[in-house]
């Protein structure tokens, strides 16, 4: 099956899983890759506890295919065996740097135009659905137990959330990042 812009085509081959050495067998090399636009996308990662939420947030970055990752607070960085058993080498295929000031980071990419949001719950959060985003872009994840510090959310230009349903005020940050970042994969892939 695949779909096209207003209807779903139907095929006569039966739906069947590819096999994983196919996708292996067909990877890019480095330099095929660095010839890909990036998507203008840079998010930044303050105070992220487990590394291996990282190491996840950079698999998810190369799969979205995002400009850069920034690192700040006591977000471990590559190399680290934490981080590379969820990263499966994103963590070499995803431009990445650590910084001191993440205030400072923002402040200067957003004189370079870009905009600024907290994927965070505030007082002025919208569903991050209900936006049409501006490129380029950062935005920001925080702490997996108080989330983006209130001087980093303050810099922002906005701020956007992912509406809970059930019990639970929030999701596992690196599911959230890959929820927005795939989001914004769609919005970016939709404009080019």
């Amino acid at each position: 099956m695949s779909r096209s812009k207003n209807k779903i085509e139907i095929y006569e081959e039966p739906l069947r899983t590819i096999p994983h050495n196919v996708f292996r067998d067909n990877n890019p090399d480095y330099d095929e890759l660095e010839r890909r636009p990036r998507m203008p996308v840079v998010a930044l990662l303050d105070n992220i506890r487990s590394m291996f939420n990282v190491g996840s947030m950079f698999r998810t970055a190369d799969g979205a295919w995002l400009e850069e990752v920034i690192i700040s607070g006591y977000t471990a960085s590559p190399p680290r065996k934490e981080i590379a058993k969820t990263a499966l080498g994103a963590e070499y295929s995803v431009p990445w740097r650590s910084i001191p000031d993440p205030v400072e980071a923002l402040r200067a990419l957003k004189h370079r135009g870009y905009t600024a949001i907290a994927l965070e719950h505030t007082t002025r959060s919208q569903s991050y659905t209900s936006v049409n985003y501006d490129f380029p872009l950062v935005f920001v994840v925080g702490n997996e137990g108080v989330g983006v510090q209130d001087d980093i959310v303050r810099e922002c230009d906005f701020a956007v959330e992912l509406p809970q349903n059930g019990m639970k005020s929030s999701m596992n940050v690196a599911v959230a990042f890959g929820i927005m970042l795939y989001e914004l994969r769609r919005q970016w892939d939709l404009k080019i």
